[in-house]
């Protein structure tokens, strides 16, 4: 029933614990996404996944193979595409999967069948026989995911595969990921585009901090939440206590059921409310304080608000969190040289 079964995996690079308690369990013939900011722990769960990486505690298995005790057993099951594309510049794209095909013990035959498929349905041709080094980042992304398919993987775990994509590149993989869902592959997709994940996961997972937070189909996680949203924008705040005090002021309208201060687009403020009805009560209660409406939205619930309800802050706050930190540890290393 499972392809994919993790427990309680934990791994830590020194003091920072990169999983912390993973569990999750992805049905066969799924495309199931992995959502989360930078930082939360996406690429290293799938680097454990795919042998790449020992986990410090935890169960890893892939189609019932433990993946620590038989990695090469588990390396045929499945094709990886990881977040950086490395792509031999000297070669063309078709001696590449040629070379790759070679390393999978596929017979020539059956090789250049496939690569001519694969060609054919990533619109390569025009470009195949070209050295690497001339490609475009869609084109090194087209050919890196001909080669994580060209030995017919039960499972396919894709990390990123759409990061700095022009529209037509990641339209075409998008196609081919629909493509190798309907017959039967199974795909892992890490990702922090909350359009992509709603668009072609059936189920999905949101990994925070080293764990999962939340998993079901995103239909599924939207109607848990119930209620309406509103995204709100008044003055500039002078400092936090100030938007926490307009937050409880918010917070004790009639209809309204939670309110976040997102400090990362200049201290707007999301709101659960019951229905567009609390609207006109709102505006009522931002006169009464004589606060100035610079902007205000109504939506039905979106990925992010699960996100927002699981973890307190949205996933751009979240962003902006991990690159800080990174910014941080980056300038920390640079003044101990």
């Amino acid at each position: 029933m499972y392809l994919i079964e993790l427990q309680e995996l934990v791994k830590s690079y020194g003091t920072v614990k990169a999983l912390n308690g993973l569990s999750l369990k992805v049905p066969n013939g799924c495309l199931y996404g992995l959502l989360g900011p930078n930082g939360s722990g996406k690429t290293t769960t799938l680097r454990i996944l795919c042998t790449l990486l020992a986990p410090d505690a935890g169960q890893v298995k892939v189609a019932g193979l433990d993946v620590v005790k038989d990695p090469r057993s588990v390396r045929r099951q499945l094709g990886y595409v990881a977040q950086e594309v490395a792509i031999d510049k000297i070669l063309t794209g078709l001696e590449l999967l040629q070379l790759q095909g070679d390393l999978y013990h596929l017979p020539s035959n059956e090789r250049d069948i496939r690569i001519a498929e694969l060609i054919e349905r990533l619109d390569m041709k025009a470009w195949i026989t070209r050295r690497c080094g001339s490609y475009s980042g869609g084109m090194r992304r087209r050919l890196d995911l001909a080669s994580g398919l060209l030995h017919q993987p039960k499972l396919l775990v894709l990390d990123e595969p759409t990061v700095g994509l022009d529209i037509e590149s990641r339209s075409a993989i998008w196609q081919l990921l629909f493509e190798l869902k309907s017959q039967g592959t199974t795909i892992l997709l890490s990702s922090h585009y909350l359009e992509e994940v709603e668009a072609l996961a059936d189920q999905m997972a949101i990994i925070d901090e080293g764990r999962v937070i939340a998993q079901g189909a995103p239909d599924d996680l939207k109607k848990q939440l119930g209620g309406d949203r509103v995204t709100l924008r008044v003055r500039e705040f002078s400092d936090e206590n100030e938007s926490e005090q307009v937050r409880k002021l918010l917070a004790n309208v009639d209809g309204v059921r939670q309110v976040v201060v997102n400090r990362a687009q200049g201290f707007s403020l999301n709101l659960v409310v019951d229905d567009e009805n609390v609207l006109p009560r709102l505006r009522e209660e931002l006169d009464r304080s004589k606060l100035q409406v610079f902007a205000l939205s109504h939506s039905r619930p979106s990925l992010d608000d699960v996100y927002l309800q699981a973890t307190g802050r949205t996933l751009m706050d979240a962003e902006l969190s991990a690159s800080g930190n990174r910014d941080v540890k980056l300038e920390s290393k640079q003044a101990m040289r």
